[in-house]
């Protein structure tokens, strides 16, 4: 059996269950993982994932029916939990008919799991530990991304390599699990999937593809960083339930170490609840993405970014990367 033809057995549970060509997720990113990546993602064989982070329903509304007029293929849209209209979201992605939701940010509120099924569409959930993992499996979910704290964005605090290792080998069995963190080259897709896994989600891989309408600015900064350029940010108050966030280093890191002082001072006022508080950090970061991926304002701007950064060396097409990852993960796969 030649490598090829071995990369498409492993990854052929993950590519039926999301009804994709390969079993490659792109990691929902705000502001980058919009209607012309997503459908660029599925159309080359891959699964592409709206990000609807702060949008209200009536954007995500217009953002699904702009990416099914670009593409036939399938696609998912990634809702965060903590959002105030969450049900009114799910309704939106019924409404459309989308087959897969993903959901982020926390344990799913209660009633969102059934909203979301009855409907008939499939559930995928991050599980950053295996006690959480079994929780979910138990409410029914329909598949899990482990995520380890090498991917950008919002992070926990384990490498994927050890979550893969501890996670794979008691669940894979159960449900198709999707690993992603840190993934940048087709070898450690192969290996990943060796060790159980029905697919890889990616996302700061695909930030540079030609189809990605992140700024000139954003994308050559992605190009020059390198790995240890990606840092995680720093929780100042034990108060302020901040989950780290994983960007390129610049002015921005800054700014967010004196938002929170900023947000901790008005709890300490009692000028706002403590959801208000989580609220207010959450728009920061929507905030100062946009002004990094949408205005170019790579200093003041959120650069989130993963630590396989390093490994993004120029602007390409989302086919020609999914290519290259296929072909090296065939190579690696041939070579056992």
């Amino acid at each position: 059996m030649s490598g090829h033809d071995r990369l498409a057995a492993l990854m052929r549970r993950g590519a039926d269950f999301l009804g994709s060509d390969v079993a490659v997720m792109a990691g929902a990113m705000s502001w980058v993982s919009e209607r012309n990546l997503v459908s660029a993602m599925s159309n080359a064989g891959g699964f592409g994932v709206i990000a609807c982070g702060a949008m209200t329903p009536e954007l995500l509304d217009t953002e699904i029916a702009e990416t099914k007029a670009r593409t036939g293929k399938p696609f998912g849209v990634n809702l965060i939990t903590m959002h105030p209209q969450l049900f009114d979201l799910i309704g939106v992605c019924a409404k459309h008919d989308v087959g897969h939701v993903v959901l982020a940010g926390g344990l799913p509120p209660t009633g969102s799991i059934d909203a979301i099924k009855e409907k008939g569409a499939k559930l995928i959930c991050f599980a950053p530990a295996l006690s959480l993992a079994k929780k979910l499996i138990r409410s029914g979910v329909d598949a899990l991304v482990i995520e380890g704290m090498e991917a950008g964005g919002h992070i926990g605090p384990v490498s994927t390599s050890v979550l893969a290792q501890e996670m794979l080998p008691e669940i894979a069995d159960q449900l198709p699990v999707f690993v992603a963190g840190g993934i940048g080259r087709g070898e450690a897709i192969a290996a990943y999937l060796e060790m159980g896994a029905a697919g890889v989600q990616l996302g700061t891989r695909f930030v540079c593809a030609t189809e990605s309408i992140a700024h000139p600015a954003f994308k050559k900064a992605f190009i020059r960083a390198s790995a240890r350029d990606a840092v995680a940010s720093v929780q100042i108050d034990p108060r302020l339930p901040v989950i780290p966030v994983r960007a390129l280093k610049n002015a921005s890191t800054e700014l967010f170490t004196a938002k929170q002082r900023e947000v901790a001072r008005m709890l300490d006022e009692g000028a706002v609840e403590m959801a208000e508080a989580q609220l207010q950090i959450e728009h920061y970061w929507a905030g100062a993405l946009r002004r990094a991926v949408i205005d170019g304002d790579i200093e003041n701007g959120s650069m989130m970014a993963g630590q396989s950064v390093g490994m993004v060396k120029n602007e390409e097409p989302v086919a020609d990367i999914i290519a290259a990852l296929m072909n090296e993960a065939a190579e690696a796969l041939a070579a056992r």
